[in-house]
């Protein structure tokens, strides 16, 4: 889909079933691939990817994409697939339901970091010269090479490197500092 976020947003609030049909048509296979390197049962990581086509069905009018529409999917069959993960780990009875809880809490805490991390990276990532960001969330986000991103901006390959080589100097400029708060 060669929308920007907001033109995806106005698509869907325009027209949800085509919208949705494209979203489906270009991003579920990619998707499922996704889910299924941490769940890795297929059924399983269709019907969550299933789940989250639904939910941005029944919440197509107030749909707001802050990132790119591929990285906003990925992020929300990530959590999805955390978030079944976690319910099936809360399965057990008796002590190790206790450790479970425990090391759930302490889960919950390094998520609730990695969020605040994610949401700095996403930020960052936002605040790029819009051609840097472009290339940079092709490469990222999108999986693309080099030679598909350059063929399809119609720019060389150099200058999607230098993009890219742009884009990482800035975003370790910005992250770094916090990164290290989080990792401890």
């Amino acid at each position: 889909m060669s929308r920007s976020p907001s033109e995806v947003a106005d698509f869907m609030r325009a027209n949800p079933e085509a919208c949705l049909a494209e979203l489906y048509t270009e991003f579920y296979d990619y998707l499922v691939r996704s889910v299924y390197r941490m769940v890795p049962d297929q059924s399983t990581a269709e019907d969550l990817v299933q789940e989250v086509f639904f939910e941005i069905w029944k919440k197509r009018d107030q749909l707001e994409f802050r990132t790119s529409v591929g990285a906003y999917l990925r992020r929300a069959v990530t959590n999805r697939a955390l978030n079944y993960i976690r319910a099936k780990k809360m399965d057990f009875e008796g002590e190790d339901a206790a450790l479970q809880l425990k090391s759930q809490e302490i889960n919950s805490i390094k998520k609730l970091e990695i969020d605040d991390l994610q949401q700095l990276i996403n930020q960052s990532i936002d605040e790029l010269p819009e051609k840097c960001r472009a290339v940079f969330a092709m490469s990222r986000f999108e999986e693309m090479k080099y030679a598909e991103i350059a063929e399809s901006l119609g720019i060389s390959i150099k200058t999607v490197e230098n993009h890219i080589s742009k884009a990482l100097k800035i975003l370790k400029t910005k992250v770094s500092p916090n990164l290290i708060d989080h990792i401890n």
